[in-house]
């Protein structure tokens, strides 16, 4: 009875009242529409944002640094900063200083333990004391020094660089490990090894480039595999001049074999078969110089055959002997090479002109298409 007396209630309401409720449904129905309409519409601009984000990346020429330890990757990668008009800041430029003082006291440290190790006799005795000095310096495996503790060894430094010793053990840098050989290019020669993954972008053409740049110490390897996806090119950098050097990591291990190695593996593995791979022999200015004071490959390599003092003999020897490691269908392509400095600006500029040509070339069609 109680709810017939509520439904007579409800139509027996002041016209004012049904038209008070008809109009909060109204009013709800619109919001709900108009809720409705905002939400397709950000659907539209998320997939129309999704869809250019798609474009982008299969437009962008990703271009993957790879190589063993101390083949000038980090080096190339600051000298395409310079070339596309990033220059550092002076808070970078601070920052390499400080790198650059590490470098010069752990150099010293290696050359004073070498003059021991080798047998060499100091040229002044005094020097021992600014030896022992030196290798007080408790840096090698912290953070970089600064200016205030650098100041604390110049003398010291300046002492044992003027002893005919530490001359003499410095021509023999071949026999043990030297990072760091000064210059007027202190930025570009400032040794700092790589850990993690460092990236670089820049415009040619409207067209988007990616450059990679991942360590390549044997620690550091592992994270290669997460740069492959989408890689447009591989630029595999070598150290031309290191055939009579071993690695750091094992001490037996030649450096030119370890980057023989790893191209292999690189060059002939199934992810890379339709990846542009361009070798670059680098550090050309210290091959020419160590083949002027007689180095001679064929100790390391006996295999070699020509004039063991002549630069371009060595290089083609060097060319062949990386085209030797392809295997299968690799071995009909032709495998793109040039010789660098990557310490020389203009040097970096005129190659990579014109390896971004070939790369745009190669992969012309894929990238118009977007």
């Amino acid at each position: 009875m109680s709810s017939v007396m509520r439904s007579l209630g409800r139509c027996f309401l002041p016209a004012e009242a049904v038209g008070e409720r008809g109009s909060g449904k109204g009013k709800s129905m619109d919001r709900d529409m108009l809720l409705g309409r905002e939400a397709r519409r950000r659907s539209r601009e998320i997939d129309a944002m999704l869809e250019r984000e798609r474009r982008a990346t299969k437009r962008l020429v990703k271009i993957l640094l790879l190589g063993a330890g101390e083949s000038g990757k980090s080096t190339f990668l600051k000298q395409m900063r310079i070339i596309n008009g990033h220059e550092f800041d002076r808070r970078a430029l601070l920052d390499f200083r400080d790198t650059i003082y590490d470098n010069i006291l752990k150099g010293m440290r290696v050359l004073v333990d070498a003059r021991d190790k080798l047998g060499i006799a100091w040229q002044w005795e005094g020097n021992e004391k600014q030896g022992m000095l030196v290798m007080s310096y408790e840096g090698w495996s912290g953070p970089p020094v600064d200016q205030a503790t650098f100041l604390l060894y110049v003398d010291a430094l300046r002492s044992l660089w003027a002893d005919a010793g530490i001359r003499e053990a410095y021509t023999r840098r071949s026999q043990f490990q030297l990072n760091y050989l000064p210059s007027r290019q202190d930025l570009l020669l400032a040794r700092k090894a790589t850990k993690g993954i460092v990236e670089h972008d820049f415009l040619y053409r409207r067209i988007p480039f990616k450059m990679v740049d991942v360590g390549g110490q044997r620690s550091q390897r592992q994270k290669w595999f997460q740069c492959f996806e989408n890689v447009t090119s591989i630029l595999f950098m070598v150290s031309s001049s290191e055939f009579d050097q071993v690695l750091l990591e094992d001490r037996r291990t030649n450096r030119l074999s370890e980057s023989m190695d790893i191209f292999e593996t690189i060059d002939n593995s199934k992810i890379f078969c339709n990846v542009s791979i361009i070798l670059f022999l680098n550090k050309t200015d210290l091959l020419a110089e160590k083949l002027r004071a007689g180095t001679d490959i064929r100790r390391n390599f006996p295999e070699f055959r020509g004039d063991p003092r002549r630069l371009e003999d060595v290089q083609g020897f060097l060319v062949r002997s990386f085209r030797g490691r392809r295997r299968g269908e690799r071995r009909s392509r032709p495998l793109f090479h040039h010789f660098t400095t990557a310490i020389d600006t203009e040097n970096v500029r005129f190659v990579f002109r014109a390896v971004r040509d070939t790369i745009l070339q190669e992969n012309l069609k894929d990238i118009m298409l977007q």
